[in-house]
């Protein structure tokens, strides 16, 4: 029987080029991935024309899919995209705003409120610093240009929150360099950052908070999951397996390629100094396991914070996320 062909969308990433070159075999399927520069391109696609097969998915979106009973989607325990994201807040140092408790009642920025990188930053302010994130006068717009970031079509939320749309025809960047709001937070650094003296960040201890995070609670903040098409997956079940033992291989391809000393896979002059961090921190040297346990702590705090925020009416039980996969564990 000829292979089932399967078109994958992704963002380019390490574990997954050894999938779009080729060099993994998938089990009964001819998989075609497409690359994109970023992931709304992607998820603007496939929420609002499943135009893939398969793809990368933001995680919040596709919960709040699943939270109100309305997916078109199935997935998989693959994480392809998950960012530490305390170095994600940044300020005009003039605003007066030195901790995060004096985000409350300022005019703080944002590319979507519905942005997975926006609920697991309102979930740290929350229950690490102690904010009052419903006292933030939220201003939602692209940050490197004019106008809205994508076309989402995500659920509207459970309860109305207060967002300011930026009409002013400037990038949140531009925003936040002259003052015009206190703080900005997000998937991606604001161009003004580095380049404009007043734009700072809130947290610069960042990179030890985030460890100290996930030592202490054993979180790594999921961006991306891979979803297929519910349609396919109702006719082709086994497609399930041999998708997620593909992403298995190509990940273990991509972190021998980087952790082979003899020339640097990355232009990272101190990357081995990374990976043997890594290893001290992450069990297995792994910090992007797939499965559900090695995950359940990260995909329970993404679940809580969605309750919190409006997104879902009720608390889903992680396996509930996942089509069942017999024999998968978390590689």
């Amino acid at each position: 029987m000829s292979p089932l062909p399967i078109t994958y969308a992704s963002c380019r990433y390490d574990r997954i080029e050894p999938l779009r070159a080729g060099e993994v075999r998938l089990e009964g399927i001819d998989l075609n991935v497409i690359v994109f520069s970023s992931g709304r391109q992607i998820f603007d696609r496939m929420v609002g024309g499943e135009e893939f097969d398969a793809s990368e998915l933001s995680a919040s979106e596709f919960i709040s899919l699943i939270g109100n009973g309305k997916s078109n989607f199935v997935a998989i325990p693959v994480f392809p995209s998950r960012v530490f994201r305390h170095g994600y807040i940044f300020v005009n140092k003039h605003s007066g705003v030195r901790s995060p408790k004096d985000l409350e009642g300022r005019r703080v920025g944002l590319p979507l409120y519905t942005q997975t990188a926006a609920i697991w930053l309102r979930g740290h302010l929350a229950h690490e610093f102690g904010v009052d994130i419903d006292a933030i006068h939220w201003v939602q717009g692209a940050v490197e240009t004019g106008g809205a970031h994508g076309h989402p079509h995500a659920l509207p939320l459970l309860r109305p929150v207060p967002i300011e749309i930026n009409r002013s025809g400037r990038s949140l960047a531009e925003l936040l360099a002259a003052g015009e709001i206190d703080a900005y937070l997000g998937s991606r650094k604001p161009p003004s950052f580095g380049t404009h003296p007043d734009v700072v960040r809130l947290l610069p201890n960042y990179h030890a908070l985030e460890r100290e995070l996930y030592q202490r609670e054993k979180i790594f903040p999921i961006m991306h999951l891979v979803a297929i098409r519910s349609a396919l997956y109702e006719r082709h079940p086994w497609i399930a397996n041999s998708l997620y033992a593909a992403f298995v291989e190509s990940k273990r391809i991509a972190r021998a390629r980087l952790r082979y000393a003899g020339s640097l896979a990355a232009m990272l002059p101190w990357l081995q100094d990374e990976i043997e961090e890594i290893d001290e921190v992450f069990p297995g040297g792994d910090p992007f396991p797939y499965g559900i346990e090695a995950n359940r702590p990260t995909l329970e705090a993404l679940v809580r914070h969605m309750v919190e925020q409006h997104f879902i009416p009720q608390p889903i039980p992680v396996e509930q996320l996942f089509v069942p996969l017999p024999g998968a564990s978390g590689r």
